[in-house]
């Protein structure tokens, strides 16, 4: 930029158009380079969570060790993974984070479009599922054994939800504030700050819950399991950007250009 103002109309219609929503993609990249980080990175991701939980359990017996471990293991992992893919497609490895990003586009504001959310979802969920295998391969583990690990139970529901709005609200608070250059660090820690405070240790991701549900290890979930806890992940999204446009109303980009995105 430059302290020339020609057409500040123009310089700020440009810059709002070009801003990128919660972790959006610059509109040159290509779709399919998008769709490939997406899937690269997500099972990257649940490769870090399952496997680090693989590791955990075999190196000692204390729980509450083998939760920080894969706690830790999973925040410096994520850290990683939205820093090095977040300028190609956004570093959502996350359907609740795509669909919300395109609810608040839906008006012609910045994000994925339904044809982006028709690639990025399958992606993901694919992502997921192959990271989960990959764990249990480097471990020499069975490649696909469902998990036994029941987590039906109502508060580990209620965990769910907590979990997944907290984090949308982070997300789009921080899209809001135009601070998203934080997100790497914000998003990484407060999944790592959920892992303890929430119940069900924070999944929050319908694709890493499928994912999770093929390796029956620490992180595993039994499949019975997963339909329930996406229910709540779906909700808890939804109480987020609600969360979102009551706290952050009047605030930012979107507001400054008059584009109610949350409402």
């Amino acid at each position: 930029m430059t302290a020339t103002q020609p057409a500040a109309g123009e310089a700020v219609a440009d810059a709002t158009a070009s801003r990128p929503a919660p972790g959006a993609t610059p509109p040159r990249t290509p779709l399919i380079a998008r769709t490939a980080a997406e899937l690269v990175g997500t099972a990257a991701l649940v490769a870090v969570v399952v496997g680090s939980g693989i590791q955990a359990t075999a190196l000692t017996d204390d729980v509450a060790l083998q939760l920080l471990a894969n706690s830790t293991a999973t925040v410096f992992g994520l850290g990683v993974l939205i820093t090095l893919l977040g300028p190609v497609s956004g570093a959502h490895f996350n359907p609740v984070v795509t669909l919300a990003e395109w609810w608040t586009g839906r008006r012609g504001g910045p994000g994925v479009i339904a044809r982006e959310v028709a690639f990025y979802v399958p992606s993901q969920i694919a992502g997921a599922i192959c990271g989960a295998i990959l764990a249990d391969a480097m471990f020499g583990r069975p490649l696909v054994k469902w998990s036994q690990h029941d987590r039906s139970a109502g508060h580990l529901l209620l965990g769910e939800a907590v979990a997944t709005a907290g984090l949308i609200l982070l997300i789009f608070g921080l899209a809001r504030t135009d601070r998203l250059r934080f997100a790497p660090v914000a998003v990484a820690s407060y999944i790592g700050a959920a892992y303890w405070f929430t119940s069900s240790t924070s999944f929050a991701n319908p694709a890493v819950t499928i994912g999770r549900a093929f390796t029956d290890t620490f992180a595993g979930i039994a499949p019975a399991s997963v339909t329930g806890f996406i229910a709540v992940q779906l909700v808890g999204a939804v109480v987020g950007l609600a969360l979102v446009a009551v706290i952050f109303m009047g605030t930012g980009p979107a507001a400054a250009s008059g584009d109610a995105e949350l409402s």
